[in-house]
């Protein structure tokens, strides 16, 4: 989709038609939901946080001034609504993982033509505050002061965070090759 049809749809929108808030839903509906995967621990969670995060979008559109990419401005505005479902659904705070071999019931294998869905199904396995923290910095690019300020934690707990979501990781691949 060109940025001229962009723009029409985003008026459509303001305008409050029906068939624009369609088109721009079906166009962006898909990128997005595998934003929110990698936030969610669950496809149904990911659905929830996607249609909160649309609702924001549609109710914010106007905020959308037409300078920047669209695109860029949609994701921002899912990856903030994800963390606001995290936060309200939160149930726990910090976890201390720790994995054995035995117990370890992963699908990732090197030979597999599903790597990206193997590696997703690992980040989604993470727990929450690391799976978070790791997508925000690892995925999305944001500098770990960015992180602390979204997530209302220190600077230091974003890098542990991001620390131990990779030790995790690499212990769920290394424990995977060696099965």
């Amino acid at each position: 989709m060109d940025k001229n049809e962009q723009n029409k749809i985003v008026a459509g929108c303001l305008k409050g038609k029906r068939k624009a808030h369609a088109k721009l839903y079906d166009a962006f509906k898909d990128a997005m939901f595998g934003i929110c995967l990698r936030y969610a621990n669950s496809e149904s969670e990911a659905n929830d946080m996607l249609q909160e995060g649309f609702i924001t979008v549609f109710a914010k559109l106007e905020q959308f001034e037409g300078n920047g990419a669209l695109p860029a401005w949609i994701k921002k505005v899912i990856v903030h609504s994800a963390l606001g479902h995290l936060r309200k659904n939160k149930k726990h705070t910090e976890h201390h993982v720790t994995l054995d071999a035995q117990s370890t019931d992963l699908p990732f294998s090197p030979e597999s033509n599903q790597s990206t869905d193997d590696l997703l199904y690992l980040i989604q396995n993470l727990p929450e505050e690391y799976r978070t923290v790791f997508n925000l910095f690892s995925i999305e690019g944001y500098s770990h002061k960015e992180v602390a300020e979204m997530l209302e934690i220190s600077v230091a707990n974003s890098k542990v965070r991001l620390m131990r979501a990779k030790e995790v990781l690499k212990q769920q691949v290394t424990t995977q090759k060696m099965m």
